[in-house]
């Protein structure tokens, strides 16, 4: 009697491509390079509200499951950011999501469409960008002007309210209220105290990061065997 052996489902076929990775030194290529990306990304937001230090080995898990060595897109988009179809490299680069708060300085600027489609740094610093983006909370804030702490004066004039005050010095409502706490009824001639200012976005806390999370909010659900393949990837870099 001629037994065969049981039909593998796809998930099952791609852990045995996976395991044949491991000490395949193609598979390694980025090591560096990853360590030093989440290095900058780290020392970037680390005086953020709750942000945890990310750990470089759930990136690479990321991209052996992404693409992996076996992958035409391994050389050049090893993220799989800004691949036909795929909105999050626009959502990172518009500047209008809280983007620009999570890329660290010396990249500021530096990333394109172009670049991080054809160049796998800056494709792994916008995936690593654009993940950590998806995990930040924002609010829009009052912030106090960086070139100056000065307390300055202005004096009310009639018709005048906190608004217009705040606008026409640069300031703002929220401001004025914490440096005048007892001027609830404005006055012809009373002098108000402000400080330079603007409304702006900023950090204010972060979602902790689990491969449940990052199959949401970084695969967007297209996969439903994302955040399986992600453990399974971190299991053997982490043995």
């Amino acid at each position: 009697m001629t037994t065969h052996a049981p039909i593998k489902t796809p998930f099952e076929k791609w852990q045995d491509g996976l395991d044949k990775a491991v000490g395949d030194s193609r598979w390694n290529s980025y090591d560096d390079e990853l360590k030093t990306a989440v290095s900058e990304f780290n020392q970037h937001l680390r005086s953020t509200t709750g942000y945890r230090q990310l750990d470089w080995l759930l990136i690479k898990a990321m991209l052996w499951t992404e693409s992996g060595a076996a992958s035409s897109q391994w050389a050049t988009k090893p993220m799989q950011i800004g691949v036909p179809g795929d909105p999050g490299l626009a959502s990172f680069l518009s500047d209008r999501e809280g983007g620009e708060l999570i890329m660290p300085p010396r990249w500021q600027g530096r990333l394109t469409i172009g670049t991080v489609r054809s160049m796998p740094t800056h494709n792994i610093r916008a995936g690593i960008g654009y993940l950590l983006m998806r995990m930040a909370n924002f609010e829009f804030q009052s912030v106090l002007a960086a070139d100056t702490d000065a307390i300055l004066e202005v004096a009310i004039k009639p018709g005048d309210s906190l608004a217009t005050i705040a606008k026409a010095q640069g300031s703002t409502p929220e401001i004025m209220k914490k440096l005048n706490p007892t001027s609830a009824m404005l006055r012809p001639g009373q002098i108000l105290r402000f400080q330079k200012g603007s409304v702006q976005r900023v950090i204010t806390g972060w979602r902790q990061i689990t491969t449940n999370q990052i199959a949401r909010r970084y695969n967007g659900g297209r996969d439903p065997r994302y955040a399986n393949k992600l453990e399974y990837a971190l299991s053997l870099l982490r043995k």
